[in-house]
């Protein structure tokens, strides 16, 4: 496992920076940044907070759950795609929304998001489409062990997304809320992976370590992890030489 530290020797390949944004009461917010050299150009890769996620790639700006909790949408780039994973508070916020949104603003969501977004995409389980040109998969996102107090998953299979998002030929695998499910295990060719490891709603660090396994990300972000020790993930993957696991503030 390449950590953090030993990724800035890669300088050439993955250039990390952050960002400052102002919002009009005069607040000022950091956000990490990286960026990667895909086949196609530059992918900028900003860490909100949380499951939000905002890419720059060709002057095109792809927002991932924006939510207002995470960020002042006011200051936010506008953006060309909004991809929403499911219909919780913490990654659904219509607000935010309609904030970045214009008229040629593409977005792509889920059924239940439908509800409550106007003349979006959906897009179920299994499905794939090319969007702004992006071609973007949609991967079941569900728990099996993880389970409220009546038995009900935190998050039934068959509701939520992840999305994989080809920028050249780089495939971005964002989870949303999942465990470690057959499914994503038998992804082929992520080159980067966001996996959530906010407990009880999402995965465990052996979860995780599980998933990072399967799939064999060339860099994996661990993102949603809320209270989760981070550092666990870091042993479990000692030794995993080929996958750059990098830790970014996405609590």
């Amino acid at each position: 496992m390449k950590t953090a530290v030993a990724a800035a020797a890669l300088a050439t390949l993955f250039l990390g920076a952050a960002a400052p944004a102002v919002s009009q009461e005069g607040r000022r917010e950091m956000f990490e940044e990286d960026t990667i050299k895909t086949s196609a150009g530059d992918l900028k890769i900003t860490f909100v907070g949380h499951g939000t996620l905002m890419f720059t790639f060709n002057d095109m700006v792809i927002h991932v759950d924006p939510v207002s909790r995470e960020a002042d949408y006011s200051d936010m780039p506008k953006a060309d795609l909004i991809l929403v994973t499911h219909e919780h508070g913490d990654h659904l916020d219509a607000e935010a929304i309609e904030t970045i949104r214009t008229e040629n603003t593409e977005i792509v969501l889920t059924e239940k998001c439908a509800s409550a977004v106007d003349g979006g995409i959906v897009m179920k389980n299994g499905d794939a489409e090319t969007v702004k040109g992006l071609p973007i998969e949609a991967v079941p996102a569900y728990n099996i062990v993880h389970k409220r107090s009546s038995g009900e998953p935190f998050h039934p299979r068959g509701v939520g997304n992840g999305y994989i998002i080809t920028f050249g030929e780089t495939r971005v695998y964002v989870a949303g809320d999942t465990e470690n499910t057959p499914e994503m295990k038998a992804l082929e060719d992520i080159d980067i992976a966001f996996l959530p490891m906010n407990l009880p709603y999402t995965m465990t660090p052996e979860m995780v370590a599980d998933a990072a396994r399967a799939i064999r990300p060339k860099i994996l972000y661990p993102y949603h992890f809320g209270n989760t020790n981070t550092s666990e993930l870091v042993g479990l993957l000692e030794g995993e030489e080929t996958i750059d696991l990098r830790i970014r503030k996405m609590q």
